[in-house]
């Protein structure tokens, strides 16, 4: 299922002025990430909102925002609100913003410098065998 690019859009009018702001593809719709780190994407029509943990309830009890949960699995601290609940701009720019205040806080950008500073592991190639 595509994702919605007026949606897309909007959301990229939200973030403009923004500097640390990248978009990638994932989930099959799109991701924003802030400064490394994922603050919210799309799927079809929906905002995919990561709040965190400590958010996670708040944002739930909130009109048209649930339980993240595509694979079977909910997921802590992402909540799917439905484009009901992000129709108008105030509301869209107030999601939008809670979820970059969660991406830029201190506990992320450590996760990413930690992430960072860790060398990739490179996969051990198999051992040719003799004959």
């Amino acid at each position: 299922m595509p994702y919605c690019e007026r949606l897309a859009e909007r959301i990229r009018m939200t973030l403009v002025g923004r500097d640390d702001v990248t978009e990638q593809k994932m989930f099959g719709g799109i991701a924003f990430m802030v400064s490394g780190s994922m603050a919210c994407g799309i799927i079809g029509d929906d905002l995919m909102a990561r709040v965190g943990a400590d958010q996670f309830e708040v944002a739930l009890s909130r009109p048209h925002a649930k339980v993240m949960d595509f694979t079977g699995r909910p997921l802590s601290g992402f909540v799917i609100v439905e484009a009901a609940g992000v129709r108008t701009a105030p509301a869209l720019k107030k999601w939008v913003e809670e979820t970059v205040a969660f991406a830029t806080s201190d506990e992320q950008i450590a996760k990413q410098k930690k992430k960072a500073a860790k060398p990739k592991k490179r996969k051990a190639l198999p051992k040719p065998q003799r004959r």
